[in-house]
């Protein structure tokens, strides 16, 4: 089974390179020939196109920034469903909206290639170490299929339903992460201004209620001052807007998106979105006028 995978950015290479490990086949194909040399190196072969890329592989995965180029990628001319073959099968690990996951699995249905959306969590080190919690959407044949694929990238995956609902899953799981984000750096600026050590605060209530795996793995990050991205302010008000667009469609109410929202939008002015998005501290910094370090 060759695989062909297209995108090849801060998670799409280290992917790849985890399925070279696990000893699968690749072809791949990136905008930049940089990305595309050093994944060669590893033992992939390199594809001319998405199209070339499909008419050579078994199972094509996808990797890229959001909707607009899932669709160019895949559906657009020289893509990925001009060289796909009938039961081949798509897989888009991209963080896209659901009801463009459902545009492009309808578009590849019709031509008997069937698909999977399965968005990711856990950012560039998981993507490195293999780690990933893989959200599915689609029919349990193809999941069951694919899932040794999956697990050559991911810590686990989990068929989440029907196509689209993949990224349903991950909308719900950056509204989380958002919101916890911002709840610590309430916190810690609250701490801090108040003349106790952040770190104090943090090792008291890690293993209570307030504990959770945002705030160990972003406390640390805020006061040591380390906003070195492992995921980055402008991909999260990427994924803000693809939820509040969902929302709006159907008709769900999303106050504390909107608020976390304008917020990273306040630091994208400032010029603070290639930030990890542990930054968020520095909105409240900003506004209470005090620095969150140990």
């Amino acid at each position: 089974m060759k695989i062909g995978f297209i995108g090849l950015g801060i998670m799409g290479k280290p992917m790849s390179l985890n399925l070279i490990k696990a000893g699968y086949e690749l072809v791949v194909y990136n905008r930049s020939q940089k990305a595309i040399d050093e994944v060669v190196q590893a033992g992939a072969e390199a594809g001319q196109s998405p199209k070339d890329v499909a008419e050579r592989s078994d199972v094509i995965i996808t990797m890229l920034p959001n909707s607009p180029e899932v669709k160019e990628v895949v559906l657009g001319p020289n893509g990925v469903l001009e060289g796909a073959k009938p039961g081949s099968i798509v897989i888009d690990m991209s963080s896209i909206a659901p009801g463009a996951s459902q545009e492009v699995g309808k578009a590849l249905a019709e031509k008997n290639v069937r698909f999977l959306d399965a968005p990711v969590s856990g950012g560039e080190p998981g993507a490195i170490a293999g780690t990933l919690s893989i959200m599915v959407g689609g029919k349990k044949e193809d999941f069951d299929e694919m899932l040794p694929i999956l697990k050559a990238m991911g810590s686990s995956a989990v068929l989440c339903g029907d196509v689209g609902a993949g990224n349903v899953t991950k909308l719900a799981n950056q509204i989380i992460v958002a919101i916890n984000i911002a709840a610590v750096s309430e916190a810690l600026t609250l701490a801090t201004k108040s003349g106790v050590n952040p770190e104090t605060v943090y090792e008291a209530i890690r293993g209570g209620l307030a504990g959770s795996k945002v705030l160990d793995a972003k406390g640390p990050m805020m006061f040591e001052r380390r906003f070195d991205p492992g995921f980055r302010i402008n991909l999260h008000i990427k994924d803000l807007n693809n939820v509040l667009e969902t929302g709006h469609d159907i008709g769900s109410p999303l106050p504390l998106t909107a608020s976390v929202m304008e917020m990273m939008q306040t630091l994208k002015g400032f010029g603070l979105d290639h930030n990890d998005h542990s930054a968020l501290v520095q909105y409240y910094e900003k506004l209470a006028d005090t620095e969150v370090k140990k």
